[in-house]
């Protein structure tokens, strides 16, 4: 099993969560925040959020750390086009809420390593986009994610 951080489209209650549950096995571990802060933008026609791999620039991304098996994290990779757009980078979080039901349960403020989908691959005015902590498809940002179906 291997431990994901997610902050965008994947996250409970966004539009691709169902896609965890579908290919693969999936466990909510805890909610989490970046240790680095790292920006957080909406990009492209399809209002996708990139966290760019930055670390020390913009905000402490908050988001949900799973712990996958191989065929889900196979199908990660696929779904996330890596590593062409983006690449799994292992970042340090700070637990904020432990979901897991383990015996080896984190307290908050615990200090963990995950993998995170990160992009190299941007085009230099996203540097000036805004940057979020929290990812949220139905946000007041008004830019909400264009499905693939939808495309």
């Amino acid at each position: 099993m291997t431990r994901v951080f997610v902050y965008g489209t994947l996250k409970k209650g966004q539009p691709n969560n169902c896609r965890m549950e579908d290919n693969g096995t999936v466990k909510l571990l805890a909610r989490a925040q970046t240790v680095d802060p790292y920006p957080l933008v909406i990009a492209t026609d399809d209002n996708i959020p990139f966290m760019l791999n930055l670390p020390g620039k913009g905000q402490q991304v908050r988001g949900e750390i799973y712990e996958v098996d191989d065929n889900l994290l196979k199908f990660l990779d696929v779904f996330e086009s890596c590593p062409e757009l983006y690449q799994r980078t292992l970042v340090q979080l700070e637990v904020e809420e432990w979901a897991g039901e383990d015996e080896d349960k984190l307290k908050t403020g615990s200090i963990v390593e995950s993998f995170v989908y990160t992009t190299t691959t941007y085009k230099p005015e996203w540097l000036q986009y805004p940057t979020y902590e929290n990812y949220d498809t139905y946000g007041d940002h008004g830019l909400k994610y264009v499905c693939r179906e939808d495309r």
